[in-house]
């Protein structure tokens, strides 16, 4: 059993073309499903509102993500500005919509950090909503693998990617975290301002899954592999029996899923009567016997 990141296998020459491509897409944007079509290296801005410099919230070791990424040492987490989803509930959202918030740094210094993270004793780098800096993200990835980076790369997203964008990052990162927020693409428009996402996800996943497989875990923490995560809402407004039953049947019946009950009114949620509540004890086991009738790998 081979633990190491793949980007190891993967080699540096490599790992510098994929930048390269990425940041081709980035001169008339097309890395997420918004397709832009902005020219994000001279600071035109999409719908994610990210510019030409990566962009930080915070980072440092976290211990709230699911177990086995955490293990002792937390999870090496990276919360990046900005965000390609527009979620009137988003919990995170003066990050995600807070375009006047957050520190802009350089590639060098975010390559910095991932070593940082590393020295500390943490697990994995936990990217969180990587998708607008992708080319940067890689850019600094792949100096940090020069310089001795050896930790797996989580890619913690919000499932509305492009498909043939996540095929820049087959063999570099280790672990696919998305979310897989509704079954129902007149539900995400409504909710998260974004088209088609059902179908952005469910060929996403697909994609995650080829590269990486089921999760595979040693003496406790996970190295590499999928994890789906699935925010139980009120009024089953995420569409939870469709989505674990694709995830059973065209994914893999052994697929990790977290079922999450975290859910509250933030952000603009209180302005729509269905979400403006938390999500009842009840609701949420229906989800997650829905998850295990699938057979389903649920974990927290």
């Amino acid at each position: 059993m081979d633990t190491k990141p793949l980007y190891l296998q993967t080699g540096s020459k490599e790992i510098k073309n994929r930048v390269n491509k990425a940041l081709e897409l980035w001169e008339e944007c097309t890395i997420c499903p918004r397709l832009c079509r902005v020219n994000r290296g001279v600071e035109e801005k999409g719908a994610c509102l990210a510019g030409s410099r990566v962009k930080l919230a915070s980072h440092g070791p976290h211990y709230g993500e699911e177990s086995v990424l955490t293990g002792k040492g937390g999870s090496g987490t990276i919360f990046f500005m900005h965000c390609n989803l527009e979620c009137i509930f988003c919990q995170n959202w003066s990050i995600s919509r807070g375009a006047e918030r957050g520190e802009e740094i350089s590639t060098e210094e975010l390559a910095g950090i991932m070593l940082q993270l590393q020295k500390r004793g943490c697990h994995n780098i936990n990217l969180v909503t990587p998708t607008p800096f992708l080319p940067l993200i890689l850019e600094a990835v792949h100096r940090a693998v020069d310089e001795g980076l050896t930790l797996p790369l989580v890619y913690n997203c919000g499932g509305y990617e492009n498909p043939d964008t996540l095929k820049l990052l087959d063999g570099i990162v280790d672990i696919y975290l998305p979310d897989a927020k509704y079954a129902c693409p007149e539900t995400a428009l409504k909710h998260s301002g974004i088209h088609h996402y059902p179908h952005f996800l469910k060929e996403s996943l697909k994609e995650m899954h080829r590269q990486v497989g089921d999760l595979q875990v040693e003496r406790g923490t996970a190295y590499r592999g999928l994890l789906v995560r699935h925010l139980v809402l009120p009024e089953d407004l995420a569409g939870t029996e469709e989505l674990v039953k694709f995830l059973a049947q065209d994914i893999s019946p052994h697929t990790a899923v977290n079922i999450m009950d975290q859910y509250y009114p933030a952000y603009q949620a209180s302005e729509y009567p269905a979400l403006n509540r938390r999500t009842s004890r009840s609701e949420y086991l229906r989800a997650v016997e829905k998850a295990q009738k699938e057979g389903l790998r649920v974990t927290r």
